[in-house]
């Protein structure tokens, strides 16, 4: 036997924090943080990614999300409109047989269906390989502000505070978490805009699924989903061709800015979850009779708190497709307002149609240093609602990166527009 371990007697000294200095502190660690992050890195900088979870990824990963769209236009020609790590994503979850390419009869573009956990740990392979430093784990919980400025932020860990300083600061939290702690204004809809509870399923016929009829699933939802205890009456089932498991993205739910109430929104949804697992064992036994929950997704969150930006992008301006002078990312993703538990309100655009990012709607208008990504820029809910998904996230986060490192210790908002728009040119301009 080995020798006998010891152990010491040791308490909290009081008042210990540790301090972390960087040049740029990214915090969420999902799609548009982890963009920002590494791209910051590859410029050079001293970056900390701060999550919550205990490990990065996000929604998109937590929340088995499992689609990527807005990555490319729409129509016959559909293009690329976001490069950079996507051209990496695309590249090396190809190679590994984890990325489903799909071309979308219904809204004519392409998107992509992903291996939830290997995107996870490629996403973690890209950080280090950058050499970002990752606190995962981590509440915030304070933030020190003035003068325009945010100076430190403090995170509250299992292992005790840590404070990090910065130059600058990009909100990857889908919450707007920066500008609230900071006390800085922030915007929250008035009528519920409904979050989803995915999940993956195994114990179907693949080949029968494989042919499902959407159509008919959807008329029987209506028809009979509320005798389950269901409540929306569409959604998407994706079945990943050899992998043996389906993604359902078929429940709603109101998403509470209260810790109660977020807490009751994980059983609500699992909780929908089982209720269509009932639902498609019975009503359609040919393809479900052995049909059970693979794995349970974390509560996907779409649109919640965001910021009062130096502008706030429109559904008018989507619509019109113009070129703000600002223009930091672009996509052609249509309206998807979940403002109903029982349907989603799409707004399609022709086909071709591409509408612009500005760093105005990104940039609180109290603050100088601190870029927006994601869900939290200011939109209204129309047009936040088009620009949320993952294509633009990744084309926003790297946007943010360049922005800051141009702007250096300057208000971000001044930063050289056409400098940074041609660092940016990939994501405005390419067409192949």
């Amino acid at each position: 036997m080995a020798d006998t371990i010891e152990t010491i007697v040791k308490r909290r000294p009081p008042g210990r924090e540790q301090r972390v200095d960087a040049d740029i502190c990214v915090v969420g660690a999902g799609m548009s943080g982890v963009s920002a992050a590494i791209e910051a890195a590859r410029l050079g900088r001293r970056v900390v990614l701060a999550d919550a979870s205990p490990a990065v990824g996000g929604q998109a990963v937590g929340s088995i999300i499992g689609t990527i769209i807005g990555l490319y236009s729409h129509g016959e020609n559909a293009y690329q409109l976001t490069h950079g790590i996507a051209d990496e994503l695309i590249e090396d979850l190809t190679a590994s047989g984890d990325l489903l390419r799909r071309h979308s009869t219904r809204t004519g573009t392409v998107t992509f269906q992903y291996e939830v956990m290997q995107l996870g740990r490629w996403m973690e392979r890209k950080l280090e390989d950058a050499g970002v430093r990752s606190l995962l784990g981590a509440t915030l919980i304070d933030a020190d502000f003035a003068n325009r400025r945010l100076r430190r932020l403090r995170f509250a860990t299992r292992y005790g505070v840590v404070d990090v300083e910065a130059g600058g600061y990009v909100d990857a939290s889908g919450d707007a978490v920066l500008s609230w702690q900071a006390s800085l204004g922030v915007r929250e809809p008035t009528a519920p805009v409904y979050g989803s509870l995915n999940f993956l399923l195994e114990g179907y016929d693949e080949e029968r699924v494989a042919r499902i009829d959407h159509e008919e699933v959807y008329a029987r939802l209506r028809e009979r989903g509320a005798a389950y205890g269901l409540v929306r009456h569409d959604g998407f089932l994706f079945a990943f061709p050899g992998k043996g498991s389906a993604l359902a993205n078929i429940t709603h739910f109101a998403t509470p800015m209260d810790p109660f109430g977020a807490s009751d929104m994980v059983f609500e949804g699992r909780r929908q979850a089982d209720a269509v697992v009932r639902f498609l064992r019975t009503e359609f036994p040919d393809m479900f009779a052995g049909v059970r929950v693979r794995h349970y997704g974390n509560p996907g969150i779409r649109q919640t708190r965001w910021i009062v930006g130096c502008r706030q992008l429109t559904l008018d301006d989507i619509r019109d497709g113009e070129r703000p002078r600002d223009a930091v990312a672009r996509c052609a993703w249509w309206v998807e307002l979940h403002d109903k538990e029982t349907l989603v309100h799409w707004e399609s655009f022709p086909d071709g149609h591409v509408y612009y990012i500005p760093l105005s709607c990104m940039v609180p208008a109290e603050a100088d240093n601190i870029v927006t990504v994601g869900r939290c820029v200011d939109a209204d809910a129309y047009a936040l609602s088009a620009i949320r998904v993952m294509g633009p996230c990744i084309a926003m986060g790297t946007a943010a990166a360049h922005a800051l490192d141009a702007a250096g210790s300057e208000p971000v908002i001044e930063v050289d527009m056409a400098a940074l728009q041609g660092r940016l040119r990939d994501n405005l301009e390419r067409t192949d």
